[in-house]
């Protein structure tokens, strides 16, 4: 269980294909913190450390994982968004996040607002659940945001600069790919509404 609030970023360093599995090998200042077995969120992507080195970890995406997200496309070089699970006595400063990426979005345009910026993404709504709200929640690699205006297959998030600066978003431009995970209570209620 995540909320949302990006802790830091990572590096990957190496990027290793064994059958369909995929092995990302990363350094981040977090990496003296972890321990194998735990779970971290990559981009919004709930995955295992599975080996520790001095300064680096190792995470394992399976096929699934890398159809449904965005990790598919990271290089070496690339940087995601870091999210340890929730601990049990921590402020829920975000939303609930459960790290299971529904589908990924395409970024069609970022609007500089003096001070803010304001990202649109569109989605193919192929599942009941996978919409949103205006001011509902939505994860966006990651990262807890408030929905500004909300479409039947797009929806945009205004970005503040500690966001913008602090998290991959300002690497993204129009046409990139981003992990989506709509919120979990939505997707409940779309799904007894459609029965």
């Amino acid at each position: 269980m995540f909320t949302g609030i990006i802790e830091a970023q990572a590096e990957v360093v190496a990027i290793r294909d064994e059958q369909a599995n995929r092995h990302f090998t990363l350094r981040c200042p977090l990496t003296s913190e972890l321990k194998i077995d735990q779970s971290v969120a990559h981009n919004g992507v709930c995955l295992t450390v599975v080996a520790l080195e001095e300064d680096t970890y190792t995470v394992t995406a399976i096929a699934e994982t890398l159809s449904r997200t965005n990790l598919g496309q990271l290089k070496a070089g690339d940087t995601v968004n870091l999210e340890r699970c929730l601990l049990a006595n921590s402020r829920y400063d975000g939303h609930i996040v459960q790290g299971h990426v529904d589908q990924v979005g395409i970024c069609e345009e970022v609007k500089d607002q003096q001070g803010s910026w304001l990202f649109r993404f569109r989605y193919q709504p192929q599942a009941a659940g996978n919409v949103t709200v205006e001011k509902g929640s939505i994860c966006v690699n990651g990262i807890s945001l408030t929905v500004v205006e909300s479409g039947a297959d797009f929806f945009s998030v205004a970005i503040i600069p500690y966001t913008y600066e602090f998290t991959n978003l300002h690497a993204v431009k129009p046409g990139d790919q981003v992990n989506l995970e709509f919120d979990i209570i939505g997707k409940y209620v779309a799904r007894l509404l459609q029965k």
